[in-house]
């Protein structure tokens, strides 16, 4: 019987331990170069996400920070996160009009792209997780700073790592 329970403290302490070894740390530093610099342009009626992904895709990207963003768009399509607990509900929101790009945040985590974007118009500012329909009016330029690819980014954007 206490070889039974000694095994049983053994294998409750390993999976403690392993449990709070994949536990999030408050703050998770990740260093990178900058390897390369990639400026994307993207011209009228071209889909903003369509187009990032086209690029990623072209250039090779597999890491990259969203240095910055600018142009206009006449429609986009944006989701936020619209409660409190996990998991997140997504709320999103569809709109046309006439729209400068004030900014556009993110990072190409893996290969994927992750991107928000801020819009001003003349009654509002809007911002959101970058959805498919977010249309190119006059010209969208978003810079990239390619990072390694030996860079390990597949948690930054995992909510349930906490």
């Amino acid at each position: 019987m206490k070889k039974f329970q000694t095994t049983v403290l053994i294998m409750t302490a390993l999976f403690l331990q392993s449990a709070r070894a994949d536990e999030a740390p408050a703050v998770h530093t990740i260093r990178s170069p900058i390897d390369r610099v990639v400026i994307v342009r993207l011209k009228n009626k071209t889909d903003m996400l369509d187009g990032l992904k086209q690029a990623v895709a072209r250039e090779k990207i597999k890491n990259a920070v969203f240095i910055s963003g600018f142009g206009s768009v006449t429609a986009y399509h944006t989701h936020v996160v619209g409660n409190t607990t996990l998991p997140p509900k997504d709320t999103f929101t569809k709109e046309s009009g006439p729209f400068d790009i004030l900014t556009v945040s993110g990072m190409v985590i893996d290969g994927k792209v992750h991107a928000h974007i801020t819009l001003s118009g003349t009654q509002k500012a809007i911002g959101g997780h970058l959805e498919p329909g977010t249309s190119v009016f006059t010209f969208a330029t978003i810079t990239l700073g390619i990072l390694s690819d030996s860079a390990e980014l597949t948690r930054v954007d995992d909510y349930t790592w906490n």
